[in-house]
């Protein structure tokens, strides 16, 4: 089993009780985020943005890597029957995205699941949570892609895949207006 890399500052290892019975289970969903997603609704994925860039250090600290390390990044929005509901960032080491982790390079549209939940040889580190502030790389991300900044506390999960020794990062933040929807059709 692999030993996964410490909590980062700020990263929960469950939800607040303080949050809904939703969140409490879309925090802590085990399996693709995508399949849960389709049984609301149709599902659209849009890449924001590819590029490389260095770890920044809460996100170095979540694949155990030192900070500045240079990682590719993959962001994407996911909407549910035209509603934006998640915005999703993956990260792996710059070399691991030509290697272990090419296929990330080579999705499009098509969401991560594609290639993690098809391969025994991959492990998946436990969920952490976090309600997201600034400094925390991803809130720029998820605050950029709302209608109206100011609609609401913007709460995420994340991850660690692990293959062949190289993490893949992956942090899924659920907008407002998810939990609005999930409102009316529980899971």
């Amino acid at each position: 089993m692999k030993a996964f890399a410490p909590l980062a500052p700020g990263w929960l290892p469950a939800v607040p009780p303080s949050l809904s019975p939703a969140h409490k289970y879309w925090l802590m969903r085990p399996g693709a985020l995508t399949a849960g997603l389709r049984k609301l609704g149709k599902v659209h994925l849009r890449v924001l943005r590819e590029y490389a860039q260095g770890a920044p250090a809460d996100e170095a600290r979540g694949m155990g890597m030192a900070p500045a390390s240079p990682v590719w990044v993959r962001e994407i929005l996911m909407s549910v029957d035209g509603v934006d509901s998640v915005v999703a960032r993956s990260l792996t080491p710059l070399a691991a995205s030509h290697g272990t982790w090419q296929g990330m390079r080579r999705l499009s549209t098509r969401p991560l699941a594609d290639m993690l939940y098809h391969d025994r040889t991959i492990e998946r580190s436990p969920f952490v949570c976090r309600r997201l502030a600034w400094p925390v790389p991803f809130y720029a991300t998820a605050r950029g892609v709302q209608a109206d900044p100011r609609s609401g506390a913007l709460w995420a999960r994340r991850s660690a895949f692990w293959r062949l020794g190289q993490p893949l990062l992956v942090a899924e933040c659920f907008l407002p207006a998810f939990w609005t929807a999930v409102e009316h059709h529980p899971a």
